[in-house]
């Protein structure tokens, strides 16, 4: 079976660096950008800088679409905490 993941360049701050992520993760992450009306560069940045040294960088991103589309209520106080954590959405009924 082939992977779905895909290694992508970015450039953060002048640094060339990747990031392994999946289509689906990637194409969230630019609506993400859109709704911030920031580039993805810049998303990618922000969640580079936040998560200082700890983790790799394709994971804090995946954790960033995952807290977008999905949070539960038991953590939502700390998810939120982060700066690049994005705002709630409004429900539809």
């Amino acid at each position: 079976m082939k992977s779905t993941v895909i290694k992508r360049s970015v450039v953060i701050n002048g640094h060339k660096t990747s990031v392994s992520v999946e289509d689906q993760f990637w194409a969230a992450l630019k609506e993400i950008a859109a709704e911030r009306q920031v580039s993805l560069s810049e998303l990618i940045a922000v969640v580079a800088h936040d998560r200082g040294e700890v983790g790799n960088l394709s994971s804090a991103l995946r954790c960033l679409v995952l807290a977008r589309y999905y949070t539960p209520a038991a953590s939502t106080a700390s998810a939120r905490s982060a700066p690049w954590h994005p705002q709630p959405q409004p429900s539809t009924p």
